[in-house]
Protein backbone atom coordinates (compact mmCIF):
# COMPACT_ATOMS: atom_id res chain seq x y z
CA UNK A 1 0.00 0.00 0.00
CA UNK A 2 1.79 3.12 -0.52
CA UNK A 3 0.56 7.22 -0.50
CA UNK A 4 2.14 9.96 -2.33
CA UNK A 5 1.02 13.13 0.22
CA UNK A 6 2.67 15.67 -1.99
CA UNK A 7 5.47 14.16 -3.00
CA UNK A 8 7.10 14.20 -6.41
CA UNK A 9 5.28 11.40 -9.17
CA UNK A 10 7.65 8.23 -8.30
CA UNK A 11 8.31 8.82 -5.24
CA UNK A 12 6.17 6.85 -2.58
CA UNK A 13 5.83 6.25 1.11
CA UNK A 14 5.77 2.25 1.04
CA UNK A 15 6.19 -0.70 3.56
CA UNK A 16 9.60 -2.68 3.07
CA UNK A 17 11.10 -5.32 5.03
CA UNK A 18 8.15 -4.10 7.67
CA UNK A 19 9.64 -0.83 7.65
CA UNK A 20 7.79 2.43 6.44
CA UNK A 21 9.81 4.73 4.62
CA UNK A 22 10.14 6.59 1.46
CA UNK A 23 10.93 4.60 -2.36
CA UNK A 24 11.52 5.20 -5.56
CA UNK A 25 11.28 2.71 -8.65
CA UNK A 26 14.97 1.72 -9.45
CA UNK A 27 18.14 -0.42 -9.39
CA UNK A 28 19.48 -0.81 -6.08
CA UNK A 29 22.73 1.59 -5.25
CA UNK A 30 24.02 1.27 -2.10
CA UNK A 31 22.37 -1.82 -0.40
CA UNK A 32 19.11 -0.15 0.11
CA UNK A 33 15.76 -2.72 1.37
CA UNK A 34 14.41 -3.57 -1.99
CA UNK A 35 10.76 -5.11 -2.78
CA UNK A 36 10.20 -5.51 -6.33
CA UNK A 37 11.42 -2.62 -8.23
CA UNK A 38 11.09 -0.35 -5.16
CA UNK A 39 13.82 0.44 -3.49
CA UNK A 40 13.91 2.51 0.12
CA UNK A 41 15.11 6.05 -0.47
CA UNK A 42 17.30 6.05 3.31
CA UNK A 43 16.20 10.19 4.84
CA UNK A 44 19.70 9.29 7.13
CA UNK A 45 22.16 9.17 4.03
CA UNK A 46 20.38 11.80 2.28
CA UNK A 47 20.11 15.54 3.33
CA UNK A 48 17.30 15.59 0.22
CA UNK A 49 15.39 12.31 1.06
CA UNK A 50 15.05 13.99 4.80
CA UNK A 51 13.74 17.33 3.29
CA UNK A 52 11.10 15.03 1.37
CA UNK A 53 10.42 12.76 4.45
CA UNK A 54 9.12 15.62 6.45
CA UNK A 55 7.20 17.26 3.83
CA UNK A 56 9.40 20.11 2.84
CA UNK A 57 8.25 21.65 -0.29
CA UNK A 58 11.18 21.10 -2.52
CA UNK A 59 9.33 22.06 -5.68
CA UNK A 60 10.40 18.67 -7.37
CA UNK A 61 7.21 17.25 -8.96
CA UNK A 62 8.39 14.48 -11.44
CA UNK A 63 10.00 14.43 -14.39
CA UNK A 64 12.34 17.42 -14.22
CA UNK A 65 15.42 18.42 -15.65
CA UNK A 66 18.32 18.51 -12.45
CA UNK A 67 21.24 19.52 -11.88
CA UNK A 68 22.82 17.94 -8.54
CA UNK A 69 25.97 19.41 -7.51
CA UNK A 70 27.53 17.21 -5.05
CA UNK A 71 26.98 13.81 -6.39
CA UNK A 72 29.46 11.76 -4.46
CA UNK A 73 29.15 8.07 -5.41
CA UNK A 74 25.33 8.44 -6.43
CA UNK A 75 23.64 7.50 -3.25
CA UNK A 76 20.74 10.72 -3.58
CA UNK A 77 20.98 11.67 -7.35
CA UNK A 78 20.43 8.01 -7.86
CA UNK A 79 17.26 8.40 -6.28
CA UNK A 80 16.33 11.45 -8.10
CA UNK A 81 17.38 10.01 -11.64
CA UNK A 82 14.87 7.62 -11.11
CA UNK A 83 11.93 9.72 -11.03
CA UNK A 84 13.36 12.90 -12.68
CA UNK A 85 14.04 13.50 -16.42
CA UNK A 86 17.85 14.82 -17.10
CA UNK A 87 19.49 14.73 -14.81
CA UNK A 88 23.54 16.13 -14.32
CA UNK A 89 24.99 14.75 -11.77
CA UNK A 90 28.35 17.27 -10.72
CA UNK A 91 31.34 15.51 -8.52
CA UNK A 92 35.03 16.89 -8.18
CA UNK A 93 36.42 13.58 -6.58
CA UNK A 94 37.33 10.73 -8.88
CA UNK A 95 37.03 8.15 -6.88
CA UNK A 96 33.51 8.22 -5.99
CA UNK A 97 33.24 9.37 -9.99
CA UNK A 98 33.77 5.83 -10.78
CA UNK A 99 30.78 4.89 -8.25
CA UNK A 100 28.86 7.47 -9.84
CA UNK A 101 29.60 5.99 -13.22
CA UNK A 102 28.50 2.52 -12.60
CA UNK A 103 25.65 3.92 -11.23
CA UNK A 104 24.78 5.57 -14.86
CA UNK A 105 25.11 2.43 -16.68
CA UNK A 106 21.79 1.28 -15.04
CA UNK A 107 20.05 5.42 -15.40
CA UNK A 108 20.06 6.69 -18.95
CA UNK A 109 19.19 9.58 -18.00
CA UNK A 110 21.46 10.51 -15.45
CA UNK A 111 25.14 11.75 -16.69
CA UNK A 112 27.61 11.74 -14.59
CA UNK A 113 30.26 15.20 -15.10
CA UNK A 114 33.76 15.03 -13.29
CA UNK A 115 34.32 18.69 -12.73
CA UNK A 116 34.29 21.33 -9.77
CA UNK A 117 30.69 22.94 -9.06
CA UNK A 118 32.72 26.51 -8.00
CA UNK A 119 33.79 26.28 -11.64
CA UNK A 120 30.26 26.42 -14.00
CA UNK A 121 31.97 27.58 -16.72
CA UNK A 122 33.74 24.31 -17.09
CA UNK A 123 30.77 22.12 -17.35
CA UNK A 124 28.26 25.30 -19.02
CA UNK A 125 28.54 23.75 -22.30
CA UNK A 126 27.33 20.23 -21.60
CA UNK A 127 24.05 21.31 -19.24
CA UNK A 128 20.85 22.62 -20.72
CA UNK A 129 18.87 24.84 -18.86
CA UNK A 130 17.59 23.02 -15.61
CA UNK A 131 14.69 23.69 -13.44
CA UNK A 132 15.95 22.09 -9.77
CA UNK A 133 19.43 22.86 -8.49
CA UNK A 134 20.17 20.34 -5.80
CA UNK A 135 23.56 21.49 -4.09
CA UNK A 136 25.24 19.08 -1.40
CA UNK A 137 28.81 20.13 -1.13
CA UNK A 138 31.28 20.09 1.73
CA UNK A 139 33.05 23.02 0.96
CA UNK A 140 33.36 26.76 1.98
CA UNK A 141 31.40 29.29 0.25
CA UNK A 142 28.29 27.39 -0.48
CA UNK A 143 26.33 30.49 -1.39
CA UNK A 144 28.69 31.26 -4.32
CA UNK A 145 28.75 27.79 -5.23
CA UNK A 146 24.62 28.17 -5.34
CA UNK A 147 25.11 31.80 -7.21
CA UNK A 148 27.56 30.87 -9.68
CA UNK A 149 25.13 28.11 -10.59
CA UNK A 150 22.18 30.53 -10.67
CA UNK A 151 23.22 30.86 -14.64
CA UNK A 152 21.56 26.99 -15.73
CA UNK A 153 18.16 27.32 -13.30
CA UNK A 154 14.83 28.62 -15.03
CA UNK A 155 13.19 31.59 -13.91
CA UNK A 156 10.32 29.18 -12.42
CA UNK A 157 13.62 27.03 -11.16
CA UNK A 158 14.10 25.92 -7.47
CA UNK A 159 17.38 25.68 -5.89
CA UNK A 160 17.40 23.13 -3.15
CA UNK A 161 20.09 23.43 -0.57
CA UNK A 162 21.82 21.38 1.78
CA UNK A 163 24.00 23.89 3.96
CA UNK A 164 27.18 21.95 5.62
CA UNK A 165 28.00 24.20 8.23
CA UNK A 166 31.06 22.62 9.34
CA UNK A 167 32.34 22.83 5.99
CA UNK A 168 31.67 27.05 6.07
CA UNK A 169 33.82 26.89 9.71
CA UNK A 170 34.38 24.33 12.16
CA UNK A 171 35.03 26.62 15.37
CA UNK A 172 31.60 28.70 14.97
CA UNK A 173 28.14 28.45 16.04
CA UNK A 174 26.22 26.51 13.46
CA UNK A 175 23.14 28.83 13.50
CA UNK A 176 25.87 31.79 12.89
CA UNK A 177 26.93 30.06 9.77
CA UNK A 178 23.17 29.46 8.34
CA UNK A 179 22.90 33.39 8.88
CA UNK A 180 25.66 34.14 6.75
CA UNK A 181 25.20 32.06 4.05
CA UNK A 182 21.39 33.08 3.64
CA UNK A 183 22.42 36.46 3.83
CA UNK A 184 24.69 35.78 0.94
CA UNK A 185 22.34 33.71 -0.83
CA UNK A 186 19.87 36.17 -0.84
CA UNK A 187 22.04 38.69 -3.26
CA UNK A 188 20.63 35.62 -6.11
CA UNK A 189 17.27 34.20 -4.38
CA UNK A 190 14.75 34.35 -2.63
CA UNK A 191 14.82 32.17 0.42
CA UNK A 192 11.04 29.94 0.25
CA UNK A 193 11.78 27.41 3.51
CA UNK A 194 14.48 26.32 5.60
CA UNK A 195 14.59 23.09 7.80
CA UNK A 196 17.24 22.05 10.38
CA UNK A 197 18.02 18.34 9.56
CA UNK A 198 19.20 17.05 12.83
CA UNK A 199 19.39 14.51 14.32
CA UNK A 200 19.87 12.86 10.88
CA UNK A 201 22.71 15.52 9.73
CA UNK A 202 24.17 17.53 12.18
CA UNK A 203 24.89 21.25 11.59
CA UNK A 204 23.23 20.91 8.43
CA UNK A 205 20.29 23.04 7.18
CA UNK A 206 18.24 22.88 4.01
CA UNK A 207 17.16 25.45 2.23
CA UNK A 208 14.90 25.81 -0.84
CA UNK A 209 15.02 28.86 -2.60
CA UNK A 210 14.08 30.43 -6.27
CA UNK A 211 15.98 32.59 -8.37
CA UNK A 212 15.57 36.38 -8.46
Amino acid sequence: MSESNGLPTGVEWRRIDGERGLATRGEPVYGEPTEGSWRRWEPRRSKLGTLLARGVDTGLSGGETVLYLGAASGTTVSHVADFAGPTYAVEFAPRPTRDLLAVAERRENLFPLLADARQPERYAHVVEPVDIVVQDVATRGQARVARANRRFLRESGRLVLAVKARSEDVTRDPTAVFDDVLAELSESYEVLATERLEPLHTDHLGVVARPL
